[in-house]
């Protein structure tokens, strides 16, 4: 089985694409959906015990976590020792799982996938990428997003560019979203005929 990892910097399409994969009927996994099960699950107590008064009604209130990692960023190490490690074992699963069905490929989705520095043994990337102007324009005008988040938010990230230039494949979400559908099936269609990877 194909197992591909997909990342990109905010606001650059990554659930565009996501979903793109998901509608031709490729298992596919998002890191930040299984965080936000996480918050409100097993790394609800790790994450109070590391920044006490950020769970509300048994989960993570993540405006409240955000203030806490704005006053101290270095917060974020502590916050990804918690919870990185339950995000990775979800990933070997859901791949494991993916593959005992008999699935020709998985795609997981993982944000700060370059950043992390962790090995999951994908055997190709996929990048979301978009001209810069239009990932602010699109990032800012999210709920809740400030110049001043986005800017923190993107000191974390590694430049676009350089995650192009570790790309397997690059995906340009600016064109229409019909476009990028057509670019993710034809590139399904030629990982099915190429055969398994290993």
């Amino acid at each position: 089985m194909w197992r591909i990892g997909m990342t990109g910097s905010i606001a650059t399409g990554k659930s565009t694409v996501l979903k793109a994969f998901a509608d031709l009927g490729v298992p596919v996994f998002s890191a930040d959906e299984a965080v936000a099960e996480l918050y409100a699950g097993e790394a609800v107590a790790p994450v109070e015990a590391q920044f006490p008064g950020v769970t509300r009604n048994g989960a993570i209130d993540r405006a409240a976590l955000s203030q806490k990692l704005a006053a101290d960023p270095s917060g974020f190490k502590r916050l990804e020792a918690v919870v990185h490690p339950l995000v990775r074992a979800r990933i070997a699963r859901f791949m494991d799982e993916a593959e005992a069905a008999g699935h020709e490929l998985a795609v997981v989705e993982v944000p700060l996938l370059f950043e992390s520095g962790y090995d999951y043994g994908f055997d190709a990337i996929a990048v979301t990428w978009v001209d810069e102007a239009i990932q602010r324009q699109r990032a800012l005008a999210r709920p809740g997003m400030t110049v001043e988040k986005l800017d923190t938010i993107l000191a974390r990230q590694l430049p676009q560019a350089e995650k192009k230039a570790r790309a397997t494949y690059l995906f340009d979400t600016s064109m229409p979203i019909a476009r990028t559908v057509e670019m993710v099936a034809a590139l399904v269609a030629a990982i099915k005929a190429r055969g398994p990877s290993r």
